[in-house]
């Protein structure tokens, strides 16, 4: 008698391995190999990063009020030159304005940026671009309140 006893090929020891040609598959055949679940493995690309939100977290903590200084000190510097008069006045006024326009358009760049590291997908791939976007925003803001400060003509 025979040691297989159940007619359930699922049950078999060793199954039968089905291939286009028939024969067995070599070493060179590549396979998916399904998980437990069913589902064929993930590849290195599409591996979850568990971590994705602290970049874009700690961005934000750091971009948000920053930013926010950054606008406060700008609208409240012409009160700097309440006292002014004359060409001097003319001279900050007209400075200021190309200022706050310069630091209006590069606070919402940095938003932009900061929106952006929030939208990179949670895939380990795409890590790298997340950290550099997460520093890229509190950047923007540093960078445009440099430029705010050397464009006004301070008296």
């Amino acid at each position: 008698m025979s040691e297989h006893t159940s007619d359930d090929p699922s049950k078999d020891e060793h199954p039968s391995v089905d291939t286009p040609s028939g024969s067995a598959p070599t070493g060179d055949t590549p396979t998916a190999t399904p998980a437990p679940g069913g589902a064929p493995d993930r590849t290195p690309d599409e591996t979850p990063d568990d971590h994705a939100w602290i970049a874009p977290v700690v961005s934000s903590v750091v971009t948000v009020p920053l930013g926010l200084l950054a606008l406060v000190y700008g609208a409240l510097s012409p009160m700097e030159c309440d006292s002014c008069n004359g060409a001097v006045a003319e001279r900050f006024h007209d400075s200021w304005t190309v200022g706050w326009t310069v630091l209006w358009i590069g606070l919402l760049i940095a938003l932009a940026v900061l929106i952006a590291t929030w939208a990179v997908p949670h895939r380990l791939r795409y890590a790298p671009r997340r950290f550099v976007l997460a520093l890229a925003a509190p950047a923007t803001v540093v960078v445009t309140f440099v430029a705010f400060m050397a464009l006004v003509d301070w008296p």
